[in-house]
């Protein structure tokens, strides 16, 4: 987007970082999902799909690919402070079994396309 005044670019990048946030909120909260009897953590892969399309979308309005990436790690640290107990006791990640792996897959799966889309990218930009 050359044509756009730089004062915007900041605003974006900020208005990404806070989906970013919000999309982690979302995964977190419908991670322990299930489909009839059997759990299924749909939202993690909805959240690699928004992860991979708010990392490309800040790519279109800036150069650098680290600050391209702002949304993904608005998105990893606000997992990473949920995975801390809330007051009372309260938390996001528990159970046995399978939900015992919930917060490896969230990361791997909702983390993954987006750090792909990222590494690509900034190989194109070494590459030209």
């Amino acid at each position: 987007m050359r044509g756009v005044d730089s004062a915007v670019r900041p605003v974006v990048l900020g208005l990404l970082a806070v989906d970013g946030v919000i999309c982690a909120l979302a995964a977190v909260l419908f991670l322990p999902s299930y489909i009839g009897a059997v759990p299924f953590p749909i939202s993690a892969i909805f959240a690699g799909a928004v992860n991979l399309a708010l990392v490309w979308a800040a790519a279109q309005w800036v150069t650098e690919t680290r600050l391209a990436a702002l949304p993904l790690w608005a998105w990893l640290v606000t997992v990473a402070v949920l995975t801390f107990g809330g007051p009372g006791g309260d938390v996001f990640f528990g159970g046995s079994g399978v939900r015992a792996f919930y917060p490896i897959l969230l990361i791997l799966v909702g983390a993954g396309p987006a750090t792909w889309f990222l590494l690509r990218h900034n190989d194109a930009g070494r590459m030209a």
